[in-house]
């Protein structure tokens, strides 16, 4: 009789607890709370998987190409390497370590003063020729100066550069990136430079001091 009295007790008590007015109005919120915290805690972790794919740095397929390949270039002729067979070098680049005969070759002179040439004087039959650049970069610099001959200055992603004098036509602009093989200008002749006739005066530089171009090319 106990037992079965303790069980209507407790029935009756769970009873009256249900018909509290504020029972099921609290059963309620605690269900809207946990539910509110799992839609903010969701929503949280989605923005930061979102603000992480945005922030993920995106690869560029245009990339510098004519830097790239720079790198790994080497220098060519400044000119159509067919016309190889008429081309003449009037004029040495001054080494000290050379023969005689080609230090004077590279001696240049012009109102009875002489000066040593800082790269090669050439010619493809004394008739202007393209010029084409020796390699790829960046126009650096195009002076106009009708007396020496326009200069076109490029600039190469491995630190070299190169120079073209005696041209006229030029078909680039400084800050233009230009391609190895690219025509740049045409040859023409110089009131510096008279006996050279219609030439192009190339000059290689490392480190902005002029080197040889035979050491990179077989003239």
């Amino acid at each position: 009789m106990r037992e079965d009295n303790n069980k209507q007790n407790k029935t009756s008590q769970k009873t009256n607890w249900q018909q509290k007015p504020w029972f099921w109005p609290t059963i309620y919120g605690g269900i809207a709370v946990v539910l509110i915290g799992l839609i903010f805690t969701y929503s949280a972790l989605t923005r930061e998987d979102e603000n992480e794919m945005v922030n993920e740095p995106t690869v560029q397929d245009e990339s510098p190409v004519i830097e790239t390949n720079a790198r790994t270039e080497t220098l060519k002729y400044p000119f159509d390497e067919s016309q190889l067979e008429n081309v003449k070098v009037l004029q040495d680049f001054y080494d000290m370590n050379a023969d005689a005969k080609t230090r004077e070759n590279a001696l240049l002179v012009f109102d009875q003063t002489f000066s040593t040439s800082s790269g090669l004087s050439i010619s493809i039959n004394n008739e202007p020729f393209e010029v084409l650049a020796a390699m790829s970069g960046e126009v650096k610099e195009v002076k106009l100066d009708s007396f020496t001959g326009n200069k076109i200055i490029i600039a190469h992603p491995n630190g070299m550069e190169t120079h073209y004098s005696s041209v006229s036509d030029i078909l680039v602009k400084e800050g233009d990136l230009v391609e190895q093989g690219q025509p740049i200008a045409t040859t023409i002749e110089n009131e510096w430079n008279p006996t050279a006739g219609i030439h192009l005066h190339f000059e290689v530089l490392e480190d902005g001091k002029h080197v040889n171009p035979r050491n990179y090319l077989n003239f």
